[in-house]
């Protein structure tokens, strides 16, 4: 007696069509991604004469001679240093604030509390140039009336990140910490620590992978903001995107250097990611199911 065995399909398994036109386009989409990174990173090594004239998929010959010639083309080393500052302080600045905020607005009840997170969600429907010439003006008066220096330095452009950056951190955060059990607040109370101490000691610590993700939002926007940055600061307080600019002159352009000092640019903001990824993918879903 023989048997014979016959493939069946699951009534729920899509058609065989289906998954090829998926493959062929996350294929053509893999490509469309690739691509420009190809290119950027295949540029950063072409000698001059292969990106002065028609482009070239091929390089001639590979050199790091445009990684080196990056740092005295322009003072990247400075503008690099400026970048870091004024990213790392509007990130601190943001995320401490964010974070007492955040929690009074989701833990307690008091008086104007619907108006207030309103007020903050809707600063995001404002573009940013909207407030460029406010800052400047407000800027310009305060070092006029006061000495105080904020246009044209580090904390002026710190301040002006704040004021796009932290409105975002405090909704974000919002919606992070109301997905924290009360219980663990209730917990620390009974335990004899005050509000503050339960807010430092066991909510924060328990929402590390939320403020990790606003804290890279933040980061990453401060470091490659160019409207305000182009505006607010002078040749001493000049941050990288703006320093970009420098390899552009009215005679030339340094293609193969615009790539490598963009690749530069671009690995501190790719290792945080990477590091820091499994923060990201946990505090970016968790407060979105309370």
């Amino acid at each position: 007696m023989s048997s014979t065995s016959h493939a069946t399909r699951s009534p729920m398994a899509p058609p065989r069509s289906f998954l090829w036109s998926r493959r062929i386009f996350l294929t053509l989409l893999t490509g469309f991604v690739l691509v420009p990174v190809y290119v950027m990173v295949s540029s950063s090594l072409k000698p001059p004469a292969d990106v002065t004239g028609k482009f070239r998929w091929l390089p001639s010959g590979l050199t790091i001679r445009p990684y080196i010639d990056i740092w005295s083309t322009v003072p990247l080393a400075r503008y690099f240093v400026n970048s870091l500052i004024v990213a790392g302080s509007a990130t601190a600045c943001s995320m401490v604030i964010a974070v007492f905020a955040a929690y009074a607005v989701s833990r307690y009840d008091f008086r104007g509390k619907r108006v207030f997170t309103v007020t903050v969600l809707s600063t995001q429907m404002f573009p940013g140039i909207l407030f460029l010439l406010p800052l400047f003006l407000l800027y310009v008066n305060i070092g006029n009336a006061t000495g105080i220096a904020l246009f044209g330095s580090r904390g002026g452009l710190i301040l002006t990140y704040l004021t796009f950056s932290l409105p975002f951190s405090i909704w974000m955060l919002i919606g992070y910490l109301d997905s924290v059990p009360r219980d663990l607040d209730e917990a620390a109370l009974v335990d004899g620590c005050g509000p503050l101490g339960a807010l430092i000691r066991i909510v924060v610590p328990a929402a590390i992978p939320g403020i990790v993700a606003v804290a890279v939002y933040a980061f990453m926007t401060a470091w490659g903001e160019v409207l305000f940055a182009s505006v607010m600061t002078n040749d001493t307080t000049r941050t990288l995107a703006v320093g970009l600019q420098g390899y552009s002159t009215l005679n030339d352009v340094y293609w193969n250097q615009i790539m490598a000092a963009s690749l530069v640019v671009s690995v501190p903001v790719v290792a945080g990611f990477l590091l820091l990824q499994r923060y990201l993918v946990t505090g970016l879903t968790a407060g979105a199911v309370k």
